[in-house]
Order: C-alpha cells, then sequence, then structure tokens
C-alpha cells in the first residue's frame, strides 16, 4: 500500500523550529500503516527536516546559533545578488540540513526514541504556510 497525505504548517521564519512528531503519527495513523516507511517531505528550498530533541534551550538557541555559524544572515549570497532578495542564507541552511527524512513504522507507530522528534525548520526571512508531503508504504491493517 502506498498513501499519501499532505500537512499544512503555519511558520514564523527565521529559523522558526516547528515539533510536527504529532501530524505525522496522525497521518500514520489515518492510513492504517501497521509496518512500512514514512517519508516526510518539506516542499519548497528553504525549509528542512530532521529530528532533535524538541527542548526550549536547543530550538530557541543552539540551533540558530549553530546556523548562524555555518550560514549567517549577514553574509553575501550570489542569490541575492542575481534575483534581489534577502534570503540567500535560507538556501544554504535548507540545502544543508535536508527537505526529507524517512521513519520506520513498526506495530503502527514511528520508531522514534524517548527524546526524538520530527521537526520543521523554516529559515526563510518570513513567515508562511509550509506544506509537508508524508508518503507512508508498507503494510496495511487486515
Amino acid at each position: 500500500m502506498v498513501n499519501t497525505q499532505e500537512i499544512r504548517i503555519r511558520t514564523k521564519g527565521n529559523c522558526d523550529v516547528v515539533d510536527i512528531t504529532g501530524r505525522v503519527s496522525e497521518a500514520v495513523d489515518q492510513a492504517g500503516l501497521v509496518e512500512g516507511t514514512v517519508t516526510v517531505f518539506s516542499v519548497g528550498s528553504t525549509a528542512g527536516i530532521t529530528t532533535t530533541e524538541f527542548e526550549p534551550g536547543l530550538v530557541n538557541h543552539d540551533l540558530k546559533a549553530a546556523f548562524e555559524k555555518i550560514a549567517p544572515q549577514e553574509g553575501r549570497y550570489e542569490h541575492e545578488e542575481t534575483w534581489h532578495d534577502d534570503n540567500g542564507h535560507s538556501h544554504v541552511r535548507a540545502s544543508l540540513l535536508g527537505p526529507s527524512l524517512s521513519v520506520p513504522v513498526v506495530d503502527g507507530r514511528l520508531t522514534l526514541g524517548t527524546w526524538q522528534q520530527i521537526i520543521l525548520v523554516d529559515f526563510d526571512t518570513r513567515a508562511r504556510t509550509r506544506t509537508v508531503i508524508c508518503q507512508m508504504i508498507g503494510s496495511e491493517c487486515a
């Protein structure tokens, strides 16, 4: 079985980190997936998906500080020179993080660790509504 669902997420931009674990788990439940894999994919080129421990110090400071060191917002980007916009760093950061994640599903549950959540990180410079695709592949309930 293959089941594809779309999740819409409102973000604030500027390295906004959103825990989407519950929404992905709901998609798995709605699909009836028992054994298989869910691929979580962020549509667009200025956001990324990963896992982390979703706790205030990490998501409100540490991740943002790390990405600021890697691709500073005030750096010079050819993207901005070409398109006359302000989000060159957003594209670089999203490319480094990556747009997708695959999570095994066993007995109808995401196989995440106790302190591991699925997060969307919006690197763009403004608030947006993001589209995340959850595609489940595997076997469903009998």
